[in-house]
């Protein structure tokens, strides 16, 4: 992973708001390109201006490591197609890890013993199905296996402030429920409670005399296990993303994405994206954010540890908590068995789990581009680009030689974000602040792969909890910063707006 020290980041950003243009086209940021290098990348990562038809190497998002398998099921459960064979045999590996259903302690299966005490799912593959979107319950009957709640109360003490202000929390936990809400537990343990959602019709008017009907939906918490939560407390709902790309979201170099960042909006384009800087939990370092929906994670292997601890209850030596999400004041399933065995280690997934599930994680791979060149994809694409979309949803870039893993070094990847934290109005904010993320900031989502959401998961459900029911609902919820891009959306004729959801789901 690239760490970059506190004060070369906290200069980096201030780079990227005086002087981003320079950055951008210079590439001085990119200490891993020599001079040749530099106007190689300038010059393959410019925003093209020629929509008659596909640019070079467009059909290869990913680059070396697209997959050009036939885009059925399986299509995000590819291996990277440049990897070796030690790599396919470590990402087959992960991949067995990625489905291993654990189970309670105690058990006669002591490898795969631990799970809970409180959980969402009972293996990684439950939430990502597929290795792809989740999506919320679609009925009173239906489980939601790839969608949970997020909780988190303000500061209260000078403690907690500084634990915010220092990044040693991100969020502070509900103090009877964590910070997430477990909806499974194991035999003789309560479970937390259960999400409830209700939706009010959002009626949308186009120029062209349409109206798309949008929902808006509220979040409860009923059949609690523990008592009442604390009456503060903020509620942000997650639906389980895609797992495609994500080694070369990691492998993007931090300039690239610093240089696109402008908190005060000093070029006055409206866009006023800035970065979110976290803790490395292995050296302390302040870095960039890159993974969740607010960019609270800064690297695939911590992502990883945290959906072990969060969603599973499952201990590994980078989240040594045997008991998960359970808080002191869930006596019973903090004196719960654990399913941590001598023999193996000190925690319930030893070491090589988590390192084999994030190599899996980071080398799934990114399908090739289908019907690129056709005339309504271009257009599409060229009106992506007129509303001002590109600006957030930055199309290319090229990763950084000096990426951790060597099959993603050198790449020309087109994942659509800038990785960047947007204000996105009122009609999509949580309320809920996630270290620099506040109640109404995302990150920019990577649209790679977006088109094959219902070839792969079987819906269209789209934004980080579903409401979205197709690609035109998402971009209709967009406001903030992408009030003016989602208008011309809503001004455009009916011809256009197909043509841009034809664009949307060639990616």
């Amino acid at each position: 992973m690239l760490k970059i020290s506190e004060p070369l980041l906290s200069l980096l950003v201030v780079l990227s708001v005086l002087a981003a243009p320079v950055l951008a086209d210079g590439l001085d940021h990119r200490d891993d390109l020599n001079a040749k290098d530099r106007g190689r990348v300038r010059a393959i990562t410019a925003p093209t201006v020629d929509f008659s038809k596909a640019e070079r190497f467009e059909r290869l998002p990913a680059g070396a490591a697209t997959s050009t398998a036939r885009a059925g099921r399986n299509a995000f459960s590819e291996f990277s197609a440049n990897l070796d064979f030690e790599g396919e045999r470590d990402f087959k590996l992960g991949n067995g890890l990625f489905r291993k259903l654990w189970v309670a302690s105690p058990s006669s299966t002591q490898a795969s013993d631990g799970l809970g005490p409180l959980f969402n799912a009972r293996s990684c593959q439950r939430c990502h199905l597929k290795d792809g979107r989740g999506h919320p319950p679609e009925g009173p009957n239906d489980l939601a296996t790839s969608m949970f709640l997020r909780l988190s109360v303000p500061p209260r003490t000078e403690a907690e402030r500084e634990a915010l202000r220092t990044r040693t929390l991100l969020s502070i936990p509900e103090p009877t429920y964590g910070g997430q809400l477990q909806d499974f537990s194991v035999p003789g343990v309560p479970v937390e409670g259960r999400m409830r959602i209700r939706y009010e019709p959002v009626p949308v008017p186009l120029e062209d005399g349409e109206t798309v009907m949008l929902r808006r939906p509220f979040y409860s918490v009923d059949r609690l296990g523990y008592g009442p939560l604390d009456r503060h407390v903020m509620l942000s709902p997650r639906i389980a993303p895609p797992m495609i790309g994500l080694g070369l979201i990691e492998a993007i170099h931090p300039g690239d994405i610093l240089a696109h960042a402008d908190p005060q909006d000093a070029d006055g384009d409206g866009i006023s994206g800035k970065p979110s800087l976290v803790r490395d939990p292995d050296t302390g370092q302040a870095v960039l954010g890159r993974f969740g929906w607010k960019a609270s994670m800064p690297s695939v292997e911590a992502q990883s540890a945290g959906a072990f601890a969060g969603d599973l209850g499952i201990s590994t030596p980078a989240a040594g908590k045997a008991w998960g999400d359970c808080t002191e004041r869930q006596a019973a399933c903090r004196a719960a068995p654990h399913g941590v065995q001598a023999r193996l280690g000190e925690t319930e997934a030893p070491d090589p789990i988590l390192p084999l599930v994030a190599f899996y994680s980071r080398n799934l791979a990114v399908p090739a581009r289908r019907g690129e060149g056709q005339p309504d994809v271009l257009r599409g694409k060229a009106l992506f680009y007129e509303s001002g979309c590109a600006l957030c949803h930055v199309p290319k870039y090229v990763t950084a030689r000096t990426a951790l893993q060597k099959q993603h070094r050198f790449q020309l990847i087109w994942p659509y974000t800038d990785l960047l934290l947007h204000d996105m109005g009122e009609g999509l904010a949580d309320g809920r602040p996630v270290g620099d993320a506040g109640g109404s900031e995302w990150r920019t989502a990577p649209l790679w792969g977006i088109g094959l959401t219902e070839t792969v998961n079987g819906h269209t459900f789209f934004l980080h909890d579903g409401r979205a029911r197709s690609l035109l609902e998402a971009v209709l919820w967009h406001g903030g910063e992408a009030e003016a891009a989602r208008d011309a959306v809503v001004d455009m004729n009916k011809a256009d707006r197909q043509a841009l959801i034809a664009f949307l789901e060639s990616l």
